[in-house]
């Protein structure tokens, strides 16, 4: 059984693509889980998210031999799009750039599953 994925562009939509607009409802409020009209302690629950920047595979051997200095060459080229996942789901895809003095991705598609 395959796991198919649609992706929406930014250029699809014609406006920009954020998580946040995902999860608001049509008055473009937030959407948050409520209990009784309170938040839920769902809306608190940390995910981990990943940035995939690429993906190598090498027998153990050459791992063990790996030092101080190695370069591991990853499967994709400078410029390539980041898998970008919650809690190891794919849900986004973006460029890497630079703020300030830190890495971070900025999204430019959102993965919806079909």
């Amino acid at each position: 059984m395959s796991d198919e994925t649609d992706v929406d562009s930014e250029a699809d939509q014609g406006n920009e693509t954020d998580m946040a607009k995902l999860l608001e409802d049509s008055e473009g409020k937030p959407l948050t889980a409520t209990v009784n009209g309170r938040p839920a302690a769902i809306n608190d629950i940390s995910v981990d998210l990943t940035a995939v920047l690429g993906m190598a595979e090498m027998k153990v051997s050459n791992l063990l031999k790996i030092g101080r200095g190695a370069v591991i060459e990853l499967d994709r080229k400078v410029g390539d799009t980041v898998e970008i996942r919650v809690s190891g789901t794919a849900v986004a895809r973006g460029e890497v750039v630079v703020v300030e003095d830190r890495l971070a991705v900025s999204v430019t598609e959102i993965v919806k599953k079909g």
